[in-house]
């Protein structure tokens, strides 16, 4: 797999409604830790459509990743201006992320026309890239279902790849057992 796109939650899926809130810290720890088995075995490409959330997450992982990794990060946004309508800090972290990435370049050009450009943005990633990792739960698949649907619907062999609830509580596990103060209670 050469290229891998990632997606998942909007914050306000998860009730995440602050940027320092912890579980944001263990979502970015499963991510990398996904990607990190991924680039060990050939990936070169991350590409995300920038929405915020899991995506911005995964912006800031790759970035981190690049210190060690060849890794490149593409992202490719529905629409221009699609963090418009968005909180202040997250506009300043979305555009300072499409500045340092490898790639960037919006699929429509021109603000939000419609609807029709988020399905078209779903099959054009999943027709871009070689599979797909999701932060989904199956029970409250959210706004995911949508690429999930695109993604399932693909011709080619697609893999796609879930995290899920379970997946994040392994991730909270290992990082608590890694904190020397758990082990001396």
């Amino acid at each position: 797999m050469n290229i891998v796109t990632v997606t998942g939650y909007k914050p306000m899926e998860l009730s995440i409604f602050k940027e320092n809130d912890p579980r944001i810290n263990f979502i970015k720890a499963a991510i990398e830790k996904r990607l990190i088995g991924f680039i060990e075995e050939g990936l070169q490409w991350v590409i995300i459509s920038g929405q915020m959330g899991v995506e911005l997450w995964t912006a800031e992982v790759v970035m981190d990743l690049k210190e060690k990794y060849n890794i490149n990060l593409g992202i490719f946004p529905p629409f221009e201006n699609q963090e418009s309508r968005w909180p202040e800090h997250l506009q300043e972290k979305y555009q300072e992320l499409t500045m340092v990435a490898d790639f960037y370049k919006p699929i429509y050009q021109g603000d939000y026309k419609g609807a029709f450009q988020f399905k078209a943005k779903n099959m054009w990633f999943a027709d871009k890239s070689d599979g797909c990792l999701l932060l989904m739960d199956d029970e409250f698949p959210g706004s995911n279902r949508f690429f999930y649907q695109a993604a399932k619907e693909i011709e080619k062999d697609y893999p796609i790849y879930v995290i899920t609830p379970a997946d994040l509580d392994d991730v909270v596990e290992e990082l608590r057992m890694q904190n020397p103060d758990y082990w001396s209670g």
